[in-house]
C-alpha cells in the first residue's frame, strides 16, 4: 500500500506556472526591445547589401540599405545600433588611418545614420583599428627589444583618440572602444572632453576575451589578421582579471561596461554586474549567432525559441543591454 502525500503538499510551485498570464505575472526577468543593441556593418565597394555567408540574415550594407535596416530596427523598438566599417583592402594601412578620416566608410555611415534619425536612434561607433589595418591587429604593430612582434599599447592610444574624435564629429552618440589597450578609456575621455564632446558617452569593452567565438565576425569585416590577439585580449581562464579591467574602466570614465562574448561567459557577466556602479552590457557574438542559426536551419532546434531563451539567460545573468544580431527579430517577437 502506498502512502498518499497529496494532502500534505502545502507548497505547489506549479500553481504559478499554470497559464501564460500567470507565468508572465511572476517572471523574475524581463526583456524589452529597448534592451537590445543591433551591431551593423557598412562596406565600401558594394552596390547592394551583401549577406555574410557565415552569419545568415546579417549583411554588409551600403549607405541606403544601412538606413533601411536601421529604420526597421527602430520600428521594431530597438533604440541603439553599433556600427562597424568595412573598407576596401587597398585602403588599409599599417596604422588604420582611414579610421579617423572624416570621409572614411565608418564615419560616413555614422553621419548618415545621425542625419536620418537624429536622436531617435542611439548611434554607437566601434572604436577599434582592426578593420582598418593591413595586419588586422587592433593597434600599432612594432617590435620589442628582443625582436618579437608586439602591439604597442601607448602608441595606439593616440590613434584611438583621433578615431574617437572623428566619430564624435560624425555624430556618434556613443563611442565603444574594443581594442583592450591599457588606459584606452582615460585617453579617449580626455580627447573627447578636450574637444567639447563631453556629452558623447563611452561603452567600454572591459572584459573582452580572446575567443574562438569571434570567427564569423572576421568574415563580416574582411579581417586581415595574421596571428592572434592573445597579448591584449583576455585569457578565457581568468575572471579576477575581468573584474580588475571593469574597475579600471569605471575609474577612467566608462559610462557602460561590457562582457564579450556573452553565453560562454555568463559567470563573468554575473560577477561584473555585482560590482559595477554603471550599466553592464553583454555581446552575443557572431559565433553564438551562427550556431543558433545553423542548428535552426538544420531542424535540430527551434531557432526562435533558442534565440529568446539565450537572450533571457544573458539578461538573467546581469546584462542591462545586449548586443545581438538577433535584435530586430527578437524585438518583433517581444512585441508579439
Amino acid at each position: 500500500m502506498t502512502a498518499d502525500y497529496s494532502s500534505h503538499l502545502i507548497r505547489r510551485p506549479r500553481r504559478l506556472r499554470s497559464t501564460p498570464a500567470m507565468r508572465e505575472l511572476v517572471a523574475e526577468t524581463s526583456l524589452r526591445p529597448a534592451d537590445l543593441i543591433l551591431p551593423m556593418f557598412i562596406a565600401d565597394g558594394i552596390t547592394e547589401a551583401r549577406e555574410i555567408s557565415s552569419m545568415p540574415g546579417v549583411y554588409q550594407h551600403t549607405e541606403q540599405s544601412l538606413l533601411r535596416a536601421a529604420g526597421e530596427a527602430l520600428d521594431a523598438g530597438v533604440r541603439c545600433v553599433d556600427l562597424f566599417g568595412v573598407p576596401l583592402a587597398e585602403d588599409k594601412d599599417a596604422t588604420g588611418s582611414q579610421a579617423w578620416d572624416d570621409g572614411g566608410v565608418l564615419n560616413r555611415g555614422l553621419a548618415a545614420l545621425r542625419r536620418e534619425f537624429g536622436d531617435d536612434l542611439i548611434v554607437m561607433a566601434d572604436t577599434c583599428l582592426d578593420e582598418f589595418t593591413d595586419h588586422g591587429h587592433c593597434g600599432v604593430v612594432s617590435t620589442d627589444r628582443f625582436g618579437a612582434t608586439v602591439v604597442d599599447n601607448d602608441a595606439t592610444l593616440a590613434l584611438y583618440q583621433k578615431m574617437a574624435l572623428a566619430q564624435a564629429r560624425a555624430g556618434a552618440h556613443m563611442i565603444s572602444p574594443s581594442g583592450m589597450m591599457d588606459g584606452q578609456i582615460a585617453a579617449i575621455r580626455a580627447a573627447l572632453d578636450g574637444e567639447g564632446f563631453q556629452d558623447v558617452s563611452i561603452m567600454a569593452y572591459s572584459a573582452k576575451y580572446a575567443s574562438a567565438f569571434f570567427g564569423p565576425f572576421r568574415e563580416a569585416v574582411g579581417s586581415s589578421l595574421r596571428g592572434d590577439r592573445r597579448t591584449y585580449q583576455q585569457d578565457p581562464a581568468n575572471i579576477r582579471e575581468s573584474l580588475l579591467e571593469v574597475r579600471l574602466d569605471v575609474e577612467e570614465g566608462a559610462d557602460i561596461v561590457m562582457v564579450k562574448p556573452a553565453l560562454p561567459y555568463l559567470d563573468v557577466l554575473t560577477k561584473v554586474a555585482e560590482i559595477s556602479p554603471v550599466p553592464v552590457a553583454a555581446y552575443q557574438v557572431s559565433g553564438e549567432y551562427a550556431m543558433i542559426q545553423a542548428a535552426g536551419a538544420n531542424g535540430w532546434v527551434d531557432r526562435d525559441a533558442v534565440m529568446m531563451e539565450s537572450l533571457i539567460s544573458i539578461r538573467r545573468a546581469g546584462a542591462d543591454q545586449i548586443l545581438t544580431y538577433f535584435a530586430t527579430t527578437a524585438a518583433r517577437a517581444l512585441r508579439g
